[in-house]
């Protein structure tokens, strides 16, 4: 779905007022029921992360860990049935899962000492059941499991749903009878930094040719596309030429415009699909 950039700036807008929750996503389709819920959901992380970019640095002075920490320990006293942790982090307006890192961090150093591993964090973080409190082992899996920006769940969500997404962009190609390599193959080959496919034998998408192919599981914003595009794109196409960019959740569609200069943007599998033979892509 492409999404101009003015009506993509008054979804961002009414994002600001939103926190991580899964109530969030009722709010969203019911204000812009046009979109998918996919389309939504992809938008308001993107934007909250940019919010926690800009205030995570006021959260993470230890003098304001310590404030944290302090207070889930008497509410949770208090309250031991309640979600505080989670109250707090809406509260504060900072994600859950990042908030249970800090409080887990710091009982953690109460526990063990400075010298904790950060393996070990990580591991309490994943599976909650390790932390040896169950109250807040409680509060920590309550917070994961209702922030859909952050988290170790979250990463997990998005990996697989990145791995589908190359396994459709693959599956896509096949159908075409299309001669490709992947990722893997690549790096098989020797190769470092390469897009998710390359066409062993190049295509013509709507007139523009295309060498390889980049499948992203996410909405293209400005500030995404533009790092992709510096950290990625451009290298693919210093190397292997011209391509194409599939964002599966849509874009804002202004920023389809470096088709001239080799940069594709779909957010679909193309329909109409022209194969050049490699004497035309040498020529």
């Amino acid at each position: 779905m492409r999404i101009c950039r003015t009506e993509y700036k008054t979804i961002a807008r009414y994002t600001e007022q939103l926190r991580p929750t899964r109530q969030c996503m009722k709010m969203l389709k019911e204000k812009f029921p046009n979109h998918s819920q996919s389309t939504l959901l992809s938008i308001f992380s993107l934007e909250y992360q940019k919010r926690m970019k800009r205030t995570i640095s006021k959260h993470h002075a230890p003098d304001v860990i310590e404030a944290y920490y302090q207070r889930y320990l008497t509410e949770a006293k208090k309250r031991p049935s309640s979600p505080v942790l989670l109250e707090m982090a809406n509260e504060v307006d900072l994600s859950p899962a990042l908030l249970a890192r800090f409080v887990v961090e710091r009982f953690v150093q109460e526990q063990e000492g400075t010298a904790f591993s950060k393996q070990v964090l990580n591991n309490m973080l994943r599976e909650p059941s390790l932390i040896p409190d169950l109250p807040l082992a409680n509060h920590v899996a309550q917070c994961t499991i209702n922030d859909c920006c952050y988290g170790p769940l979250v990463d997990c969500i998005k990996h697989a749903i990145g791995q589908e997404h190359e396994v459709l962009l693959r599956d896509k190609l096949s159908e075409k009878n299309l001669s490709f390599l992947d990722e893997n193959q690549l790096r098989a080959k020797g190769y470092d930094k390469t897009p998710d496919i390359i066409l062993e034998v190049p295509i013509a998408v709507e007139g523009h040719m295309v060498h390889w192919i980049e499948s992203k599981a996410s909405f293209g914003d400005d500030h995404s596309h533009r790092t992709y595009l510096n950290e990625q794109f451009w290298s693919y196409w210093n190397r292997f030429g011209p391509g194409l960019v599939i964002y599966w959740y849509g874009f804002i569609s202004e920023l389809d415009c470096q088709r001239d200069r080799g940069i594709l943007l779909k957010d679909c599998f193309p329909s109409d699909i022209v194969t050049l033979c490699p004497r035309t892509s040498q020529s």
